[in-house]
């Protein structure tokens, strides 16, 4: 049977904090929220290795937990404050979502999938985290909103310019994008100016584009 606390350990002390990861919050919840939960059953033995793992069934359906380690630096990148509202972009089954709940003050997770939503919805509830909003749906169900930072949980190929409207003066929205195939960690910050952007570092992850609206579920 597999250990998975101390999985946990040995996925925070050799993914995470071996490649820079820093923030102490970050990596108290890296910590503590069981990652094993949020992935099929069939596959949990296998939730803390070093890559993507698939979230359907069905392997081809082309969504993934992202590994840890990336994860982890990309969330860094947001420089999330514990007042901070964040919108999490393609939630999956909620474990982004999760360990954002643990380090800002309120998050939404936006998830396209249905099946996937209503299995985040569940496994949110029963984590009795009660600073989480999950919507099934797309960026439509946002408007009005305004976040302190965006989190978008799979690589792109353009701007994710739809976004930038839903940030709050200072905000910052973290995603990265692929440039000649290569997948680079990209920041942009909202400024009296504008929203300007800056590249951090590659950052390899299986693609998302934006969310197209279908029905609502609300956590």
């Amino acid at each position: 049977m597999t250990d998975f606390q101390q999985a946990r350990r040995a996925m925070v002390d050799g993914q995470v904090r071996a490649i820079g990861v820093s923030d102490s919050r970050l990596l108290a919840a890296l910590g503590r929220v069981q990652r094993e939960l949020f992935v099929p059953e069939a596959r949990r033995a296998m939730a803390y290795i070093d890559r993507p793992l698939p979230l359907g069934e069905d392997a081809r359906s082309g969504r993934f937990l992202p590994p840890a380690g990336v994860f982890a630096r990309l969330v860094q990148l947001a420089d999330i404050e514990p007042g901070d509202r964040v919108l999490d972009v393609g939630a999956g089954t909620g474990y982004s979502t999760a360990v954002l709940a643990a380090v800002a003050a309120n998050v939404v997770g936006l998830e396209t999938d249905a099946g996937l939503a209503a299995t985040a919805t569940t496994l949110l509830a029963d984590a009795g985290l009660e600073n989480v909003r999950l919507l099934v749906g797309g960026i439509e169900a946002l408007a009005g909103e305004k976040f302190d930072a965006i989190f978008i949980e799979g690589a792109m190929d353009r701007e994710p310019v739809e976004f930038f409207e839903l940030l709050a003066p200072g905000g910052r929205l973290v995603v990265p994008l692929r440039r000649q195939g290569v997948g680079v960690a990209t920041v942009y910050v909202a400024g009296e100016a504008g929203v300007t952007a800056r590249s951090e570092f590659n950052a390899t992850l299986p693609g998302l584009e934006p969310p197209r609206i279908r029905d609502e579920f609300v956590f």
